[in-house]
C-alpha cells in the first residue's frame, strides 16, 4: 500500500470528493467511492464522505495499492495495425475499446493488446498502466492513434503534440445544417461548473482549445464535417461542437437524448495523423477509413 497526497486547485472547487479522487487518480468513480467508504481518504486527518465538497487547497491523503502491485497482463486481442517499426506503432483503434486499464476497466484494453503484440518493446514513461501511450482516444471514438516503443520516441512524439506540429483530423456527423463552409472554434475547455463528470467551455478556469472544421456534406438536419485539432483537450470536438449548437450525433454526454442511430457512442472517427518520425524526422502520413457503423450512421442521416 502507498499514500498519495493530492492538492485540489481552483478548477476542482465544488467537486464531490468521489468525483475528484476518481479524476485525480484516473480511476473509476465507483472505485474512488469504495476508497472513501473504506476510510482511506482523509483531509486534515479526518475521513471524508463521498459527497464532501472539495475546496481549493484541500490536501487529500489517499491510501491505495502500490502501482507496482497493479499487474497489466498481455492479451491476444486483434489489432488493426496501420504502421510499425522499431520506434512506433500506429493503430486504427476500434470503437468500444478503452485505451488503458483502470479500476473499472482492468483488462480488454488497447494496452493489454499492445503488450501481447509488442512484448516489452513499449515506452515506460507513463508507467505500468499506460506503457507506450502518448495520446488517447475516447472509448467510443474510433480511428488512428500512435504509441511509442521507446522512451526516445515517446518524448519526441509528446513534443510534437505539445507544439501542435502533429496534425490530427477527425470526421464527425453533427446535428443541424452548418451554413458556413468552414469555421474556427476558439473556446477554453475545463470542468463543467454543474455536472463535474463532463467537460465544458469554461471561460474562467478552462485551458486553451482550438478546433477547425470544414463541411464535407449537408443532409438537411445533419452535417458531415472534418475537424482539425490545434490542441488536444478532453472531449474537445464533442464539447466545441455542442457549444456552437451542433452536437455530435449519438453523443451520450453532450448530444441529444433521443438520437436513434445504428451505432454505439458518438459518430466521431480519427481519420488522419501527420507527424515527423520521432527518430528519422521523415514526414509520415496515416489514414484510417471510417468504419461500417460510422458509414451506417451517415446513411441514416441522408434525406
Amino acid at each position: 500500500m502507498e499514500t498519495k497526497i493530492l492538492t485540489a486547485t481552483e478548477t476542482d472547487q465544488g467537486l464531490r470528493a468521489d468525483v475528484y479522487i476518481s479524476r485525480a487518480l484516473d480511476i473509476s468513480r465507483s472505485y474512488g467511492g469504495s476508497l472513501i467508504k473504506g476510510g482511506k481518504v482523509t483531509v486534515g486527518d479526518k475521513a471524508v464522505k463521498a459527497n464532501y465538497k472539495v475546496a481549493a487547497g484541500d490536501k487529500f491523503a489517499v491510501v491505495v495499492e502500490a502501482a507496482t502491485a497493479f499487474s497489466v497482463e498481455p492479451e491476444n486481442i486483434p489489432l488493426d495495425i496501420v504502421y510499425e517499426d522499431r520506434h512506433i506503432i500506429v493503430i486504427n483503434k476500434a470503437r468500444g475499446m478503452v485505451v488503458h486499464p483502470a479500476a473499472g476497466n482492468p483488462d480488454g484494453t488497447l494496452v493489454n493488446a499492445l503488450l501481447y503484440h509488442c512484448g516489452k518493446e513499449l515506452s515506460g514513461i507513463n508507467g505500468v498502466i499506460r506503457p507506450g501511450i502518448v495520446h488517447r482516444l475516447d472509448k467510443d471514438t474510433s480511428g488512428i492513434m500512435v504509441a511509442a516503443k521507446t522512451d526516445m520516441a515517446h518524448k519526441a512524439l509528446a513534443e510534437q503534440i505539445k507544439a501542435h506540429s502533429a496534425r490530427r483530423t477527425y470526421k464527425a456527423l453533427v446535428h443541424g445544417n452548418i451554413v458556413e463552409a468552414k469555421g474556427r472554434i476558439e473556446a477554453p475547455i475545463g470542468r463543467h461548473p454543474k455536472d463535474r463528470i463532463k467537460m465544458a467551455v469554461n471561460l474562467k478556469d478552462g485551458r486553451e482549445a482550438v478546433t477547425h472544421f470544414t463541411v464535407l456534406e449537408r443532409y438537411g438536419d445533419y452535417t458531415l464535417i472534418e475537424c482539425r485539432l490545434e490542441t488536444g483537450r478532453t472531449h474537445q470536438i464533442r464539447v466545441h461542437m455542442a457549444y456552437i449548437g451542433h452536437p455530435v450525433v449519438n453523443d451520450p454526454l453532450y448530444g441529444h437524448t433521443r438520437d436513434n442511430f445504428p451505432i454505439i457512442g458518438q459518430v466521431l472517427h480519427s481519420c488522419t495523423l501527420d507527424l515527423a518520425h520521432p527518430v528519422t524526422g521523415v514526414p509520415l502520413h496515416f489514414e484510417a477509413p471510417v468504419p461500417d457503423d460510422f458509414a451506417g450512421a451517415v446513411a441514416r442521416a441522408e434525406p
